[in-house]
């Protein structure tokens, strides 16, 4: 950049001190003095209304030109004190007629209300949409264990993500961990509960609990299989097949139970496939096509 080593502490201290702080706060940033009397007199303005909007992202940086003549240049400083809003490493707004607490009050809050400015003290919130997408293609792809690992990730960086909370109990359930995800449900926060999300993550917890004994699941298939008329027996077996991971044997039952009598028990074998389809996920590829299957039924 051909700066002298000077020049370039000049800008690192810069960078440190004014413009990382800007890249999410409302940075104040003064050009001031030991002699300028009219520097000191507006100092204790600059502070005073700084701390009181440090909760809106407001911050002080205060550059003494006399130290930093290289800083100073590169904002043309003519006369002091001169004061500028920074945003993400731009200066914003020249404040530096706004000399009284409440015309740099009116100021601030106008810009404020232009600015995505991160309130308080609260750190940037982390893009965890890559890694959701990630733990939901895993968990789609039957990669349930993978799945859980990336939302506990993501969980421990953002504990509020209440996509990565229903992705985790998901998970957990296609892994037969049903404890731990009843677990996970119930310490849930109260505004977490009704969320759909969670609804559908419970209903995937639901439908699990169905999960036959060892050696059910064979004498229920072949219960099945040796009537197919029977509708009781149909319906047995699709709920033991989801709840013990065959969802392609679940859905294609209840299928072939809408195909036969769409109307028996009340609906009830197109009511669970509903059901099934709303766990597993509605944007969810094998969804997609076995709701395709029930519209050729249903309309075709």
């Amino acid at each position: 950049m051909g700066l002298n080593i000077d020049e370039q502490k000049a800008v690192d201290r810069f960078r440190q001190s004014v413009v990382e702080p800007s890249m999410t706060k409302l940075v104040i940033l003064d050009f001031w003095a030991e002699w300028c009397g009219p520097c000191k007199a507006l100092t204790p303005v600059l502070e005073k209304v700084a701390a009181e909007y440090a909760d809106k992202g407001v911050v002080l940086a205060k550059i003494n030109v006399d130290e930093e003549q290289f800083i100073a240049a590169q904002f043309q400083v003519r006369s002091i004190p001169t004061v500028y809003a920074m945003f993400q490493g731009q200066p914003v707004a020249d404040l530096t007629q706004a000399r009284s607490e409440s015309q740099l009050k009116a100021t601030l809050d106008q810009l404020l209300e232009k600015l995505p400015v991160q309130a308080g003290d609260e750190p940037p919130k982390p893009d965890i949409a890559p890694h959701l997408a990630m733990a939901e293609e895993a968990l789609s792809a039957g990669e349930a264990e993978q799945a859980a690992g990336v939302f506990m990730q993501i969980l421990q960086v953002a504990p509020d993500s209440i996509e990565a909370v229903a992705g985790l109990v998901r998970a957990l359930v296609a892994l037969d961990r049903t404890d731990e995800a009843a677990q996970v449900l119930d310490g849930l926060p109260p505004e977490m509960v009704q969320d759909p999300m969670i609804e559908r993550a419970r209903k995937a917890l639901e439908l699990a609990k169905d999960k036959p004994e060892d050696g059910e699941l064979a004498a229920l298939r072949s219960a099945a299989q040796a009537n197919p008329a029977d509708m009781d027996a149909q319906f047995a077996f699709a709920n033991a097949a989801f709840a013990s991971g065959e969802r392609d044997a679940a859905t294609d039952t209840l299928l072939a139970m809408i195909a036969a009598d769409r109307e028996w028990n009340e609906g009830a074998a197109r009511t669970r496939l509903l059901e099934i389809f709303e766990a597993v996920g509605l944007e969810d590829a094998w969804v997609s096509a076995k709701r395709r299957k029930l519209s050729t039924i249903l309309f075709g």
